[in-house]
């Protein structure tokens, strides 16, 4: 009688389960139809000229002059100029011409000596501003001029919803990165996966549910190994070592989980950023968290797993400056970890959590829908955020 009742219950409760998420993810497509119909497509703002000369990389008074010799959008009928991000592209190419620079310094793609950087941002914990971190430092990058490659290898795929495909709708089945890594006759190349976005430069591999199947699959592929199978550690770097040749940067958003996606990601990368909320619970679970990734990451480097980086860092995010205990968890951080803590925090700011909510970026939300103080102490301290981990690229690169 006990079994039967606890039967009852089990079978009650999946069914209660599998209804509200059919009729939750009935409601979310409804939603994405009202908001991004069919025939929508999304699109990044034009820029004023203070932010072209920023991303350019020069003085408004040298974009001034440029535009006088003809080059870049014709004014408004206010008199003021606005930048789109092609323009941006025209300008640099301008700026690199013999007769005004040095080539490359605008274009900042990577040279044939320096190579590939792949950017793995990661924390076990969800909530910490992971996946705004990658969308954001992927568009700056790309911004700047440099071609980024965006993949979302967390199932829940935010990173993918964000760049303007929607995991339900959007991204069938074999068109995540699971379909270059799984493990069978399936296996694309991840040329057939690889999508343009809105913003010249940056490039999405999407994610969705489906990326489970790699963490379903890879037991029973270590089970059934066969000696020219490659291990599980190894098939992201390798699906990426095709299309090498074709980007400067790389910025994987990893799962909030420790699992086979997250550990693949840690050997292909170059370099890692954790993202860490300055309290008590949160740098609690990072340390479970760091613990756990030292002991899995010693057994896949005894299997002959690559764990050489150049680089690795901590970024505090949603940093909230007048809070005390976040100010002494922070130094805290910094007296453990040293100068691997970012300088810079991501401030937390309704502006950004306001531009989730219409998936978009800060790049991409029209600036007058916050007061003008609160856009831009957010925009300020995402882009010395960016702008701190894109001198570590160049330090790696060695550039000055």
């Amino acid at each position: 009688m006990q079994n039967t009742v606890r039967q009852t219950s089990t079978n009650s409760l999946r069914s209660l389960i599998t209804a509200d998420a059919e009729e939750l993810g009935r409601q979310l497509r409804a939603h994405q139809q009202r908001t991004f119909p069919p025939s929508a497509r999304k699109s990044i703002r034009l820029f004023t000229p203070a932010e072209a000369a920023d991303f350019i990389g020069i003085h408004q008074g040298y974009l001034r002059q440029i535009i006088a010799e003809g080059y870049g959008p014709a004014p408004l009928p206010n008199g003021r100029r606005m930048y789109s991000v092609e323009d941006l592209d025209q300008l640099r190419r301008v700026l690199d011409d013999g007769a005004k620079g040095g080539a490359g310094k605008y274009v900042r793609h990577r040279r044939a000596t320096e190579k590939l950087q792949v950017i793995s941002v990661m924390n076990f914990k969800g909530g910490s501003g992971k996946t705004t971190t990658s969308a954001h430092l992927a568009q700056y990058l790309a911004l700047r001029g440099y071609r980024v490659l965006a993949i979302d290898l967390d199932p829940q795929a935010s990173l993918s919803a964000l760049f303007g495909h929607q995991p339900e709708l959007d991204v069938g089945e074999n068109e995540t990165f699971y379909g270059a890594i799984r493990y069978d006759e399936h296996r694309r190349d991840i040329t057939e996966i690889v999508r343009a976005t809105y913003t010249p430069g940056l490039h999405i591999v999407p994610g969705n549910l489906e990326l489970m199947e790699f963490e379903h699959e890879t037991p029973k592929a270590l089970v059934n190994r066969q000696a020219h199978d490659s291990m599980f550690f190894a098939r992201v770097g390798l699906s990426l070592a095709d299309i090498e040749s074709a980007y400067d940067v790389v910025v994987i958003d990893c799962p909030p989980q420790l699992g086979f996606l997250t550990l693949s990601a840690l050997c292909a990368a170059t370099a890692v950023l954790i993202t860490v909320h300055p309290q008590m619970l949160d740098v609690m679970s990072m340390s479970q968290f760091l613990q756990m990734t030292g002991d899995l990451l010693e057994v896949v480097e005894n299997a002959g797993g690559s764990m050489e980086y150049d680089w690795l860092r901590y970024l505090v995010t949603r940093y909230e400056p007048n809070d005390g205990p976040q100010a002494q968890m922070t130094g805290f951080m910094r007296s453990i970890f040293g100068n691997r803590v970012l300088e810079n925090a991501m401030v937390k700011s309704t502006a950004v959590s306001d531009a989730g909510l219409t998936k978009q970026t800060l790049y991409e939300v029209e600036r007058n829908q916050f007061t003008r103080g609160t856009y831009e102490r957010a925009l300020e301290s995402l882009t010395a955020v960016n702008a701190e981990i894109e001198q570590l690229i160049k330090q790696t690169w060695g550039r000055k």
